[in-house]
């Protein structure tokens, strides 16, 4: 059986961009600083603030992602 590469659907309606994107993430970490070590006692998963084409900058919704797609991008940069 020839199993089948899986595509995520994802195209830049500006410039028809569908491999390259940037994300930009936040992520918060709790540091403990114990004299002169530093220390991360929590860190939080990623949020995404920003999708963009890494061609042409145009921003894209990612609430217009279809669902797959979405918890495929999330589950991979660990973003909530």
């Amino acid at each position: 059986m020839v199993r089948e590469e899986t595509r995520v659907a994802l195209t830049c309606p500006s410039c028809g961009n569908d491999q390259n994107f940037l994300v930009k993430t936040l992520q918060m970490h709790v540091v403990h600083l114990d004299d002169s070590r530093v220390d991360v006692s929590e860190e939080g998963r990623p949020a995404v603030l920003e999708l963009l084409c890494d061609e042409c900058e145009t921003a894209l919704s990612i609430d217009e992602i279809d669902e797959p797609t979405r918890r495929e991008l999330l589950l991979t940069l660990g973003a909530r």
